[in-house]
């Protein structure tokens, strides 16, 4: 059975990202993504709003190992002493990025969006690692929401970290 995707983004977090872009471009700054169990989810919605480019410099989606090894330099043994949904993937992930790229700041976020065997559903962790101040992680555990619940969350969860980059 295919879940819904999550098409219908409410207008609080529309205007949020709305706000985290002019902000971003008030003060001449770049973000960007590092992406697993969103897919790309959360750079979509920052380059759905028109002049967002200004703002927003790229995105990841790494969704395999590989990817994230290929791509922002994660250390393969890392990830299999910690696993990918873990707090130091996270990190390496919005640290990766942040130096194969010229942003300001960067979202990482790798989870559990649905059932995955013996793993807790709905665990995800974060990290926004910001250029001259270091990279800081959050951990949610958001339950049996299902697929589409939890990637909505993490997109909050977005605007959040990219709103404390800014201050």
């Amino acid at each position: 059975m295919v879940e819904t995707l999550v098409t219908d983004i409410p207008d609080d977090l529309q205007d949020r990202i709305r706000k985290v872009l002019n902000l971003a471009c008030d003060q001449e700054r770049t973000l960007a993504t590092a992406e697993s169990c969103t897919g790309g989810l959360v750079a979509s919605l920052f380059t759905d709003v028109q002049g967002s480019s200004h703002a927003f410099e790229r995105g990841y989606v790494v969704y395999t190992d590989q990817a994230k090894t290929d791509m922002l330099g994660v250390p393969s043994d890392l990830l299999d002493q910690e696993g990918a949904v873990s707090r130091p993937v996270a990190l390496a992930m919005a640290e990766g990025a942040l130096a194969a790229s010229s942003a300001h700041a960067v979202f990482s976020v790798t989870g559990f969006a649905g059932p995955a065997g013996d793993a807790e559903e709905g665990l995800v962790h974060f990290a926004c690692s910001v250029r001259g101040r270091g990279t800081v992680h959050r951990e949610e555990h958001f339950g049996p929401i299902g697929r589409s619940g939890v990637r909505l969350a993490c997109m909050r969860v977005a605007v959040e970290m990219f709103e404390e980059a800014l201050k």
